[in-house]
């Protein structure tokens, strides 16, 4: 599995389907400059566990727009896969109006090139946190079962801006807002204040 983290995010032009239902053929990642990207893969429509993160990621978007990050998911489906999945009601499977872009990976270039296709089949649920010049800052893969946390996504989006404006390491359970700033008696503040 390869590790992105510290490395310019692999730029792409894909179909979508946008939050107000339309597509849009050439959607592009780069096009999010200037704000943070929380980039998640799952692996079908129409398949247990997806709807329950996508309607998470959906339910916290307004969390999300306001720490300056745009939520994308990308599976191998086509935009016409993806929006009878919104168009379907969520008592019938399906995941509603859905407040960001569904990016359709048709070829799995988008799925090889972050790591995350399993056997040329589907995409793992790989996540990736992309900051406002496209590098990946932090990188999740869970395997097909496993769901993932939206609010320990938030934490970490939070966590990156949080270091980025005070130049100061998150430790571990650090939240927004908490008095989680020990002392740290390895000395690893100090290093990463003068080397960031």
């Amino acid at each position: 599995m390869a590790t992105l983290v510290s490395k310019e995010a692999p730029d792409f032009t894909a179909s979508a389907v946008m939050p107000d239902g339309s597509f849009k053929d050439d959607f592009k990642l780069s096009d999010q400059r200037g704000q943070y990207v929380v980039l998640f893969f799952y692996p079908l429509d129409f398949t247990f566990v997806c709807p329950t993160e996508i309607v998470g990621f959906s339910t916290e978007v307004e969390e999300f727009k306001k720490r300056n990050t745009e939520v994308i998911g990308v599976s191998v489906d086509s935009k016409f896969s993806h929006l009878a999945w919104r168009n379907t009601d969520t008592k019938s499977g399906g995941i509603g109006n859905i407040q960001y872009p569904l990016v359709a990976d048709m070829d799995k270039s988008i799925s090889r090139n972050y790591d995350v296709l399993l056997g040329e089949s589907v995409a793992l649920r790989g996540l990736f946190l992309i900051d406002k010049n496209g590098i990946v800052q932090h990188q999740l893969i869970n395997n097909l079962p496993l769901g993932r946390n939206i609010q320990e996504a938030i934490r970490m989006v939070d966590a990156l801006q949080y270091f980025e404006a005070n130049g100061e390491v998150c430790p571990a359970n650090w939240e927004k807002g908490k008095d989680s700033m020990k002392p740290d008696p390895t000395g690893s503040q100090d290093y990463f204040k003068k080397h960031g």
